[in-house]
Protein backbone atom coordinates (compact mmCIF):
# COMPACT_ATOMS: atom_id res chain seq x y z
CA UNK A 1 0.00 0.00 0.00
CA UNK A 2 1.22 3.50 -0.79
CA UNK A 3 0.57 6.46 1.50
CA UNK A 4 0.34 10.20 1.18
CA UNK A 5 0.35 12.90 3.83
CA UNK A 6 -1.38 16.25 3.55
CA UNK A 7 -1.03 19.23 5.90
CA UNK A 8 -3.83 21.59 6.93
CA UNK A 9 -3.53 25.02 8.52
CA UNK A 10 -6.71 24.58 10.54
CA UNK A 11 -8.27 21.52 12.09
CA UNK A 12 -11.70 22.42 10.69
CA UNK A 13 -10.44 21.63 7.19
CA UNK A 14 -9.87 18.03 8.24
CA UNK A 15 -13.31 17.88 9.85
CA UNK A 16 -14.61 16.64 13.17
CA UNK A 17 -15.82 13.24 11.98
CA UNK A 18 -12.50 12.42 10.31
CA UNK A 19 -10.44 13.64 13.26
CA UNK A 20 -12.51 11.98 15.97
CA UNK A 21 -12.48 8.56 14.35
CA UNK A 22 -8.76 8.48 15.13
CA UNK A 23 -8.90 10.39 18.42
CA UNK A 24 -11.58 7.96 19.70
CA UNK A 25 -10.23 4.46 19.12
CA UNK A 26 -11.59 1.31 20.73
CA UNK A 27 -9.34 0.17 23.54
CA UNK A 28 -7.81 3.62 24.06
CA UNK A 29 -8.98 5.85 26.94
CA UNK A 30 -10.55 9.15 25.98
CA UNK A 31 -8.00 11.96 25.94
CA UNK A 32 -9.66 15.38 26.13
CA UNK A 33 -6.61 17.19 24.77
CA UNK A 34 -6.45 15.55 21.35
CA UNK A 35 -10.20 15.80 20.85
CA UNK A 36 -11.42 17.92 17.96
CA UNK A 37 -13.35 20.22 20.30
CA UNK A 38 -10.34 21.09 22.43
CA UNK A 39 -7.94 21.71 19.56
CA UNK A 40 -10.50 23.66 17.55
CA UNK A 41 -11.26 25.87 20.57
CA UNK A 42 -7.56 26.77 20.73
CA UNK A 43 -7.63 27.83 17.09
CA UNK A 44 -10.98 29.62 17.02
CA UNK A 45 -10.16 31.57 20.18
CA UNK A 46 -6.92 32.86 18.68
CA UNK A 47 -4.85 31.17 21.39
CA UNK A 48 -3.13 29.18 18.64
CA UNK A 49 -2.34 31.04 15.42
CA UNK A 50 0.41 32.35 13.19
CA UNK A 51 0.45 35.50 15.33
CA UNK A 52 1.12 33.55 18.55
CA UNK A 53 3.85 31.46 16.92
CA UNK A 54 1.73 28.31 16.81
CA UNK A 55 0.74 27.86 13.17
CA UNK A 56 -1.40 24.72 12.84
CA UNK A 57 0.01 22.25 10.34
CA UNK A 58 -2.03 19.16 11.14
CA UNK A 59 -1.30 16.02 9.15
CA UNK A 60 -3.76 13.67 7.48
CA UNK A 61 -2.49 10.27 6.33
CA UNK A 62 -4.32 8.70 3.38
CA UNK A 63 -3.97 5.55 1.32
CA UNK A 64 -3.78 5.44 -2.48
CA UNK A 65 -7.59 5.63 -2.63
CA UNK A 66 -7.56 8.83 -0.51
CA UNK A 67 -9.10 7.02 2.43
CA UNK A 68 -8.04 8.56 5.77
CA UNK A 69 -5.82 6.36 7.93
CA UNK A 70 -4.69 8.72 10.67
CA UNK A 71 -4.05 12.28 11.81
CA UNK A 72 -1.41 14.08 13.85
CA UNK A 73 -1.68 17.42 15.65
CA UNK A 74 1.25 19.46 14.35
CA UNK A 75 2.39 23.06 14.58
CA UNK A 76 5.00 25.17 12.83
CA UNK A 77 6.76 26.99 15.65
CA UNK A 78 8.83 30.15 15.57
CA UNK A 79 9.84 29.79 19.23
CA UNK A 80 9.83 27.22 22.04
CA UNK A 81 7.37 28.86 24.41
CA UNK A 82 4.44 27.01 25.99
CA UNK A 83 5.90 23.54 25.47
CA UNK A 84 7.11 22.46 28.96
CA UNK A 85 9.93 20.48 27.36
CA UNK A 86 12.92 22.72 26.95
CA UNK A 87 15.16 22.88 23.90
CA UNK A 88 16.43 26.45 24.22
CA UNK A 89 19.99 25.21 24.67
CA UNK A 90 19.68 23.16 21.47
CA UNK A 91 18.53 26.23 19.56
CA UNK A 92 21.35 28.32 20.97
CA UNK A 93 24.01 25.72 20.16
CA UNK A 94 22.77 25.15 16.61
CA UNK A 95 22.53 28.86 15.82
CA UNK A 96 25.96 29.62 17.31
CA UNK A 97 27.30 26.94 14.95
CA UNK A 98 25.74 28.78 11.99
CA UNK A 99 22.47 26.83 11.69
CA UNK A 100 18.86 28.02 11.82
CA UNK A 101 16.83 26.25 14.49
CA UNK A 102 13.54 28.07 13.94
CA UNK A 103 11.08 27.43 12.49
CA UNK A 104 10.65 23.90 13.76
CA UNK A 105 7.76 21.43 13.76
CA UNK A 106 6.07 20.32 16.97
CA UNK A 107 3.48 17.61 17.54
CA UNK A 108 1.98 18.41 20.91
CA UNK A 109 -1.05 19.83 22.64
CA UNK A 110 -0.34 23.56 23.01
CA UNK A 111 0.35 24.74 26.57
CA UNK A 112 -0.48 21.27 27.95
CA UNK A 113 2.12 19.00 29.59
CA UNK A 114 -0.19 15.97 29.68
CA UNK A 115 0.82 12.63 28.20
CA UNK A 116 -1.14 10.69 25.59
CA UNK A 117 -1.24 9.55 22.00
CA UNK A 118 0.09 12.02 19.46
CA UNK A 119 0.07 9.74 16.40
CA UNK A 120 -3.68 9.25 16.05
CA UNK A 121 -4.42 6.10 14.06
CA UNK A 122 -6.95 3.30 14.25
CA UNK A 123 -4.23 0.69 13.76
CA UNK A 124 -0.61 0.89 14.94
CA UNK A 125 0.64 -0.17 11.49
CA UNK A 126 -0.03 3.38 10.31
CA UNK A 127 2.09 5.08 12.98
CA UNK A 128 5.35 4.67 11.06
CA UNK A 129 3.95 6.14 7.80
CA UNK A 130 2.74 9.19 9.72
CA UNK A 131 6.15 9.62 11.33
CA UNK A 132 7.82 9.38 7.94
CA UNK A 133 5.33 11.86 6.55
CA UNK A 134 6.10 14.37 9.30
CA UNK A 135 9.83 14.09 8.62
CA UNK A 136 9.34 14.28 4.85
CA UNK A 137 7.19 17.43 5.00
CA UNK A 138 9.72 19.02 7.33
CA UNK A 139 12.53 18.28 4.90
CA UNK A 140 10.53 19.82 2.07
CA UNK A 141 9.96 22.94 4.16
CA UNK A 142 13.62 23.08 5.18
CA UNK A 143 12.92 23.22 8.92
CA UNK A 144 15.52 22.06 11.40
CA UNK A 145 13.58 19.45 13.33
CA UNK A 146 10.34 17.75 14.36
CA UNK A 147 9.48 17.18 18.02
CA UNK A 148 6.74 15.04 19.57
CA UNK A 149 6.11 16.03 23.17
CA UNK A 150 4.39 14.10 25.94
CA UNK A 151 3.57 11.06 23.86
CA UNK A 152 2.76 7.80 25.59
CA UNK A 153 5.36 5.11 26.11
CA UNK A 154 4.09 2.79 23.38
CA UNK A 155 4.37 5.48 20.72
CA UNK A 156 7.73 6.55 22.15
CA UNK A 157 8.90 3.01 21.37
CA UNK A 158 7.51 3.33 17.84
CA UNK A 159 9.61 6.45 17.41
CA UNK A 160 12.66 4.52 18.59
CA UNK A 161 11.96 1.82 16.01
CA UNK A 162 11.92 4.54 13.34
CA UNK A 163 15.25 6.08 14.40
CA UNK A 164 13.95 9.15 16.18
CA UNK A 165 15.93 10.46 19.14
CA UNK A 166 14.38 9.66 22.52
CA UNK A 167 14.09 11.89 25.54
CA UNK A 168 12.69 11.32 29.03
CA UNK A 169 11.46 13.74 31.67
CA UNK A 170 9.72 13.46 35.03
CA UNK A 171 6.43 14.56 36.50
CA UNK A 172 4.59 13.77 39.71
CA UNK A 173 1.44 11.65 39.39
CA UNK A 174 -0.99 10.36 41.99
CA UNK A 175 -2.04 6.74 41.57
CA UNK A 176 -5.39 5.39 42.72
CA UNK A 177 -4.81 2.07 44.44
CA UNK A 178 -8.52 1.27 44.60
CA UNK A 179 -9.32 3.77 47.36
CA UNK A 180 -12.96 4.30 48.25
CA UNK A 181 -12.44 7.46 50.29
CA UNK A 182 -9.78 10.13 50.80
CA UNK A 183 -9.14 8.64 54.24
CA UNK A 184 -8.32 5.30 52.60
CA UNK A 185 -5.54 7.10 50.76
CA UNK A 186 -4.37 8.91 53.90
CA UNK A 187 -4.20 5.66 55.81
CA UNK A 188 -1.51 4.43 53.43
CA UNK A 189 0.78 7.33 54.34
CA UNK A 190 3.22 7.59 57.18
CA UNK A 191 1.75 9.11 60.34
CA UNK A 192 3.64 12.39 59.95
CA UNK A 193 2.59 12.89 56.33
CA UNK A 194 -1.00 11.98 57.13
CA UNK A 195 -1.15 14.56 59.93
CA UNK A 196 0.45 17.23 57.75
CA UNK A 197 -2.11 16.79 54.99
CA UNK A 198 -5.02 16.94 57.42
CA UNK A 199 -3.56 20.11 58.93
CA UNK A 200 -3.08 21.67 55.52
CA UNK A 201 -6.67 20.92 54.52
CA UNK A 202 -7.99 22.52 57.71
CA UNK A 203 -5.83 25.63 57.45
CA UNK A 204 -6.60 26.12 53.76
CA UNK A 205 -10.23 26.86 54.67
CA UNK A 206 -9.60 28.52 58.02
CA UNK A 207 -10.25 32.04 56.70
CA UNK A 208 -13.82 31.22 55.72
CA UNK A 209 -13.02 29.91 52.25
CA UNK A 210 -15.62 27.58 50.72
CA UNK A 211 -15.08 25.33 47.71
CA UNK A 212 -17.37 24.54 44.79
CA UNK A 213 -16.60 21.68 42.40
CA UNK A 214 -18.38 22.35 39.11
CA UNK A 215 -18.87 20.22 36.02
CA UNK A 216 -21.22 20.19 33.05
CA UNK A 217 -24.10 22.65 33.01
CA UNK A 218 -23.16 23.95 36.47
CA UNK A 219 -20.28 25.90 34.88
CA UNK A 220 -21.60 29.31 33.84
CA UNK A 221 -20.06 32.31 32.11
CA UNK A 222 -19.76 34.05 35.45
CA UNK A 223 -17.46 31.24 36.59
CA UNK A 224 -15.31 31.60 33.46
CA UNK A 225 -15.16 35.36 33.99
CA UNK A 226 -13.87 34.85 37.52
CA UNK A 227 -11.52 32.02 36.62
CA UNK A 228 -9.98 33.99 33.75
CA UNK A 229 -8.97 36.73 36.18
CA UNK A 230 -7.16 34.12 38.28
CA UNK A 231 -5.51 32.72 35.17
CA UNK A 232 -4.42 36.20 33.98
CA UNK A 233 -2.89 36.99 37.37
CA UNK A 234 -0.86 33.76 37.46
CA UNK A 235 0.13 34.03 33.80
CA UNK A 236 1.36 37.59 34.20
CA UNK A 237 3.60 36.56 37.10
CA UNK A 238 4.96 33.39 35.47
CA UNK A 239 5.17 34.07 31.74
CA UNK A 240 4.59 37.79 31.25
CA UNK A 241 1.47 37.25 29.18
CA UNK A 242 -1.17 34.50 29.27
CA UNK A 243 -1.25 31.86 26.54
CA UNK A 244 -5.01 31.26 26.50
CA UNK A 245 -7.59 33.86 25.53
CA UNK A 246 -10.84 34.45 27.42
CA UNK A 247 -12.79 33.06 24.46
CA UNK A 248 -11.00 29.73 24.75
CA UNK A 249 -12.60 28.95 28.09
CA UNK A 250 -16.11 29.70 26.83
CA UNK A 251 -15.58 27.63 23.70
CA UNK A 252 -14.11 24.61 25.44
CA UNK A 253 -16.74 24.88 28.18
CA UNK A 254 -19.46 24.81 25.53
CA UNK A 255 -18.01 21.88 23.57
CA UNK A 256 -16.92 19.52 26.32
CA UNK A 257 -18.58 20.63 29.59
CA UNK A 258 -18.78 17.13 31.03
CA UNK A 259 -15.02 16.73 30.61
CA UNK A 260 -14.21 19.76 32.77
CA UNK A 261 -13.89 20.01 36.53
CA UNK A 262 -13.71 23.61 37.72
CA UNK A 263 -12.77 23.97 41.38
CA UNK A 264 -13.72 27.44 42.59
CA UNK A 265 -13.01 29.07 45.95
CA UNK A 266 -15.24 31.73 47.46
CA UNK A 267 -14.71 34.00 50.44
CA UNK A 268 -16.90 36.83 51.71
CA UNK A 269 -19.28 36.38 48.80
CA UNK A 270 -16.81 36.53 45.92
CA UNK A 271 -14.65 34.05 44.05
CA UNK A 272 -11.00 34.42 45.00
CA UNK A 273 -9.23 31.37 43.50
CA UNK A 274 -9.77 28.38 41.25
CA UNK A 275 -8.32 25.57 39.17
CA UNK A 276 -9.39 23.92 35.95
CA UNK A 277 -9.06 20.17 35.38
CA UNK A 278 -9.93 18.01 32.39
CA UNK A 279 -11.49 14.59 32.84
CA UNK A 280 -10.27 11.62 30.83
CA UNK A 281 -11.54 8.07 31.01
CA UNK A 282 -8.69 7.04 33.30
CA UNK A 283 -7.05 10.25 34.44
CA UNK A 284 -7.86 13.66 35.88
CA UNK A 285 -5.56 16.25 34.34
CA UNK A 286 -4.89 19.34 36.44
CA UNK A 287 -4.16 22.31 34.20
CA UNK A 288 -4.35 25.93 35.36
CA UNK A 289 -4.63 27.58 38.76
CA UNK A 290 -4.84 31.16 39.92
CA UNK A 291 -5.81 33.28 42.91
CA UNK A 292 -6.50 36.88 43.90
CA UNK A 293 -5.89 36.36 47.60
CA UNK A 294 -3.18 34.38 49.35
CA UNK A 295 -4.31 31.76 51.86
CA UNK A 296 -1.80 29.21 53.24
CA UNK A 297 -2.16 25.76 51.68
CA UNK A 298 -5.13 26.76 49.50
CA UNK A 299 -3.16 25.88 46.36
CA UNK A 300 -2.52 22.38 47.72
CA UNK A 301 -6.16 21.93 48.67
CA UNK A 302 -7.58 23.09 45.34
CA UNK A 303 -5.03 21.57 42.96
CA UNK A 304 -3.97 18.36 44.71
CA UNK A 305 -6.41 17.24 47.41
CA UNK A 306 -9.63 18.16 45.62
CA UNK A 307 -8.26 16.40 42.53
CA UNK A 308 -7.56 13.25 44.54
CA UNK A 309 -11.03 13.39 46.07
CA UNK A 310 -12.65 13.70 42.65
CA UNK A 311 -10.55 10.89 41.15
CA UNK A 312 -11.54 8.56 43.98
CA UNK A 313 -15.22 9.42 43.55
CA UNK A 314 -15.06 8.82 39.78
CA UNK A 315 -12.86 5.73 40.01
CA UNK A 316 -10.10 7.33 37.91
CA UNK A 317 -6.74 5.60 37.91
CA UNK A 318 -4.51 8.62 38.42
CA UNK A 319 -4.16 12.37 38.69
CA UNK A 320 -1.61 14.26 36.62
CA UNK A 321 -1.18 17.63 38.29
CA UNK A 322 0.97 19.31 35.63
CA UNK A 323 4.66 20.00 35.28
CA UNK A 324 7.35 20.49 37.94
CA UNK A 325 6.97 20.46 41.70
CA UNK A 326 9.01 18.35 44.13
CA UNK A 327 6.55 19.59 46.78
CA UNK A 328 3.96 17.23 45.28
CA UNK A 329 5.92 14.22 46.52
CA UNK A 330 4.99 14.76 50.18
CA UNK A 331 1.35 14.92 49.12
CA UNK A 332 1.18 11.50 47.50
CA UNK A 333 2.24 12.38 43.95
CA UNK A 334 5.13 10.11 43.01
CA UNK A 335 7.76 10.73 40.31
CA UNK A 336 6.94 9.22 36.93
CA UNK A 337 8.60 9.21 33.53
CA UNK A 338 7.23 11.23 30.65
CA UNK A 339 8.48 10.98 27.07
CA UNK A 340 9.31 12.94 23.95
CA UNK A 341 10.85 12.06 20.58
CA UNK A 342 12.87 14.19 18.17
CA UNK A 343 13.83 14.12 14.50
CA UNK A 344 16.73 16.40 13.53
CA UNK A 345 17.67 17.02 9.92
CA UNK A 346 21.34 18.01 10.32
CA UNK A 347 23.41 14.85 10.80
CA UNK A 348 26.14 16.37 12.95
CA UNK A 349 23.69 18.18 15.18
CA UNK A 350 21.59 15.04 15.45
CA UNK A 351 24.62 13.08 16.71
CA UNK A 352 25.44 15.75 19.31
CA UNK A 353 21.86 15.85 20.60
CA UNK A 354 21.76 12.05 20.67
CA UNK A 355 24.80 11.92 22.95
CA UNK A 356 23.25 14.50 25.26
CA UNK A 357 19.96 12.61 25.43
CA UNK A 358 21.67 9.33 26.29
CA UNK A 359 23.24 10.94 29.35
CA UNK A 360 20.06 12.81 30.23
CA UNK A 361 17.93 9.62 30.20
CA UNK A 362 20.29 8.01 32.70
CA UNK A 363 20.18 11.11 34.88
CA UNK A 364 16.35 11.22 34.86
CA UNK A 365 16.13 7.52 35.78
CA UNK A 366 18.61 7.99 38.65
CA UNK A 367 16.75 11.07 39.85
CA UNK A 368 13.42 9.22 39.93
CA UNK A 369 15.03 6.36 41.85
CA UNK A 370 16.48 8.84 44.33
CA UNK A 371 13.22 10.73 44.84
CA UNK A 372 11.34 7.49 45.42
CA UNK A 373 13.26 7.16 48.69
CA UNK A 374 11.20 10.09 49.99
CA UNK A 375 7.84 8.53 49.22
CA UNK A 376 5.26 9.52 51.86
CA UNK A 377 3.76 6.02 51.84
CA UNK A 378 4.36 3.70 54.77
CA UNK A 379 6.25 1.09 52.79
CA UNK A 380 6.59 1.21 49.05
CA UNK A 381 9.13 -0.56 46.91
CA UNK A 382 10.97 1.58 44.38
CA UNK A 383 10.34 -1.22 41.89
CA UNK A 384 6.63 -0.39 42.03
CA UNK A 385 7.16 2.85 40.13
CA UNK A 386 10.53 2.40 38.49
CA UNK A 387 10.51 2.37 34.71
CA UNK A 388 13.34 1.24 32.48
CA UNK A 389 15.79 3.81 31.23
Amino acid sequence: MSFSVRAFEDISSIGESTWQQFADVAGEPFDPFVSFGFLQALEQSGSVSRQTGWLPYHLLLEDDQERPLGVMPLYLKGHSQGEYIFDYSWADAFERAGGRYYPKMLSAVPFTPASGRRILVASSEYEAPLLRGAASISEEMNVSSVHINFLNRAQWQTCKDNDWLLRTHKQYHWQNEGYETFDDFLNQLSSKKRKNIRRERREALASGVTIECLTGDDILELHWDAFYQFYIDTGARKWGSPYLSRDFFSLVGERMPDRILLVMCKRAGRYIAGAINFIGDECLFGRNWGCLEHHPFLHFEVCYYQAIDFAIQRGLKRVEAGAQGEHKLARGYLPSHTYSAHWIAHEGFREAVGRFLSEERNHIADEIDYLEQFSPFKARSADAVREIK
